[in-house]
């Protein structure tokens, strides 16, 4: 390489004794006589172009190009350039290419291309004698058995390289027509005819287009993103990261022609779909852990190319599997986002279609346990991970605009199996993490909004303390209830700016009421002197934090609304499917697993933890007035103290089992023979449920203060 560029530079030096134009084409012309010489006097055909001249010519007739750019200006033409056009030289080598002869001509081609486009400044792809032929070796990228790779994936990079800079070159790139209604005017095409002029050659116009088809509005096929989507399985990560790459390059083009030529003249949307149900199929749902799928951590798409090696391996074909779903599934998340909104939108409606609908949604409606498991940690991973607002959207409209699914998903949140009904409760959790309105609408606010829960007589009167929420009657002179664990202020030497600030009167009556729930015989935790309710506060202002931040512009209402009146007819509520489910799983708690159960708490208090009027008064408000067979958390727990009180009178040695079944879930009594197991754990999650939102109402209404 080192003799080749000092020879160059003695041929440059040579040149520029005389006159620079005239030399450097007629040296041009010498180095491609060489290189057609060479097809009329050699008769081996099986000879390796590596092992000609060829390959030194290709790149010497570049660097005279270069160098005349760089001479004479990127604004004028030289007259190398003007004869590598006008003799249609760059048509000759796709030829040679695609006949391979000699053996490895192709990778030869593509690389003078790829140094074409990469080091000449002056736009060419829009020159008839330059994309004619380009267009001719990018089909070559896509031929079955075609060689060079590694060659075609730099090259195809450089060419999406090479339209970002110039954007209005993509229509030649991908053999698009402007069509008629949409043509630019006719001084817009004498300007082109004559910047071809200048550069001796022809303006595009349909009698040079070699294939008719290309007028119809959808191309069934564009060469460019098939190649680029054959190279995204290639076994090479150098290359494998080329198409990504390239496929980033055209997607954030601007928006306007450029984008909405990917979007209505290309089928962009359905290879980067049909790609993502294509790694989905190949998951083996019968052999994958619901569980560690569930919990995937965030795979960054560019992650698989930094293992170490050149060939893209993982651990297990399993792990394989989910690891190219996942970084394609994060590679489209994060193309999206960069895509101007007319493609993010047509792409994300081609993943909503091709692969929810027609694949996923057939998963979740499965008959088999394993699969519905599978398919349903799957999507919520895919939730958890999910960025782009499109695609979000798309997810939502599928799980909760889906009549019959999204009844089928509640549904199975209190399935026969448990770990259907964990994982939905999961999926749930998930959505509610997601910076979308339309879930909370979905789910929970539609059935509260008329506000029918509340007894007529009771409205807009003072609802604390009075007699005819039936629930609460009597609490305070229960034998089981003790205020002992009632809201206390904090020290004085607290600071005003610390979340355990001195609550004001009415907070502290409804922070205490959840308190004062659990029965004095079954509180354990502080036999074990585990932290105090100062912990409790501190994960409640975590969780308040985070629902505001999600819901900061959805512009809720600051007050409640007016109840229903319908007259003289009370209107039947109904909390909802979700609310419904919760809560009678809720009423269950003594009887269900523990994993189970701290998974439907978890999902209440998220509900409890945002700051609508409404979700405020039906799940944090123990003292409004129910209207008949209505219910609210607190009435549901309640009852479900008393169901405790009534079980708890046949468990002898009531604390020490506590103990023993606290000490057993923090992995300090290995005894698993404890005698009502399951109830003792579902005394403990109500325990800590029941400071969970006594800690959430003080944040609240600390907040509010």
């Amino acid at each position: 390489m080192e003799t080749f560029t000092k020879l160059t530079s003695l041929l440059m030096n040579a040149l520029e004794t005389r006159e620079p134009t005239v030399d450097l084409l007629d040296s041009f012309i010498d180095h491609w006589k060489s290189i057609t010489n060479y097809y009329i006097e050699t008769t081996d055909d099986s000879r390796p172009v590596r092992q000609t001249d060829i390959p030194w010519h290709l790149k010497q007739m570049l660097d005279i190009l270069v160098y005349e750019e760089k001479e004479q200006g990127v604004d004028e033409t030289g007259s190398c350039l003007e004869y590598l056009l006008h003799h249609k030289i760059l048509e000759t080598l796709c030829t040679l290419a695609k006949a391979q002869y000699p053996p490895g001509m192709v990778q030869q081609v593509l690389v003078f291309f790829s140094k074409l486009l990469s080091e000449m400044q002056k736009p060419l792809l829009q020159l008839v004698k330059v994309y004619r032929p380009l267009q001719n070796l990018i089909r070559l990228c896509v031929l079955p058995g075609s060689n060079g790779e590694k060659e075609a994936g730099q090259f195809l990079l450089v060419v999406c390289a090479a339209v970002k800079r110039d954007p209005h070159a993509l229509r030649y790139v991908l053999e698009i027509l402007e069509p008629p209604a949409a043509r630019t005017p006719a001084s817009d095409q004498s300007q082109l005819g004559s910047e071809a002029s200048s550069h001796g050659t022809e303006p595009s116009s349909p009698s040079n287009q070699s294939d008719p088809s290309v007028c119809s509005p959808i191309q069934s096929e564009s060469s460019l993103l098939s190649a680029l989507l054959l190279l995204t399985k290639s076994q090479k990560g150098s290359v494998c990261l080329k198409a990504y790459q390239s496929l980033q390059l055209l997607s954030s083009l601007p928006s306007g022609g450029p984008g909405e030529l990917l979007c209505d003249h290309t089928q962009l949307g359905e290879l980067l779909a049909g790609r993502l149900l294509q790694l989905y199929s190949l998951l083996p749902m019968e052999h994958l852990d619901p569980a560690e799928i569930q919990t995937w951590t965030h795979t960054p798409w560019s992650s698989q190319f930094s293992r170490s090696g050149s060939n893209l391996k993982f651990e297990s074909p399993a792990c394989d599997h989910m690891t190219n779903f996942f970084c394609w599934f994060d590679f489209v998340d994060h193309l999206l986002g960069e895509a101007p909104e007319v493609l993010a939108v047509k792409v994300a409606d081609c993943v909503h279609q091709l692969w929810l609908l027609d694949s996923v949604q057939l998963h979740l409606q499965h008959t088999c346990e394993q699969v519905i498991l599978v398919s349903t940690s799957l999507l919520c991973a895919v939730v958890r991970l999910v960025q782009n607002s499109f695609l979000l959207d798309r997810l939502v409209r599928f799980l909760l605009r889906t009549n019959m699914l999204t009844q089928t998903l509640l549904q199975r949140c209190d399935h026969i199996s448990d770990q259907v009904s964990m994982v939905s409760l999961s999926l749930v959790e998930e959505l509610l993490q997601k910076p979308h309105r339309d879930i909370l609408d979905v789910l929970v606010l539609t059935f509260l909004k008329n506000r029918s829960y509340v007894s007529p007589p009771a409205a807009g009167q003072d609802d604390r303390h009075t007699d005819s929420n039936e629930d609460s009657d009597g609490l305070e002179d229960d034998p089981f209830m003790s205020d002992s664990w009632c809201l206390a202020p904090p020290p004085s030497s607290s600071s005003s700016s610390s979340p355990l600030s001195p609550p004001v009167e009415e907070s502290a009556d409804v922070v205490n009421s959840f308190l004062c729930l659990v029965p004095v015989q079954v509180r354990s935790a502080q036999l074990l002197q585990e932290g105090g309710y100062e912990s409790y506060i501190y994960d409640a202002h975590k969780l308040v934090t985070e629902c505001q931040s999600v819901s900061l512009s959805w512009d809720w209402p600051v007050a409640l609304p007016p109840p229903s009146s319908s007259s003289g007819e009370t209107e039947e509520f109904f909390e909802g499917h979700l609310l419904k489910v919760l809560f009678d799983r809720l009423g269950r708690v003594l009887e269900q697993p523990y994993e189970l159960n701290l998974q439907l708490t978890a999902v209440l208090s998220r509900l409890s933890a945002f700051n609508h009027p409404l979700l405020q008064e039906y799940l944090l408000n123990p003292y409004i007035h129910l209207s008949h067979c209505s219910r609210s958390l607190f009435s549901v727990l309640v009852r479900l103290m008393g169901d405790l009180i009534q079980r708890i009178q046949q468990v002898s040695c009531l604390p020490d089992r506590l103990l023993n079944a606290r000490k057993h879930l923090l992995g300090l009594n290995h005894d698993t023979g404890l005698e009502h197991l399951t109830m003792l754990r579902g005394i403990i999650v109500l325990e800590e449920f029941c400071k969970e939102l006594a800690a959430i109402a003080f944040v609240k209404h600390t907040a509010d203060q």
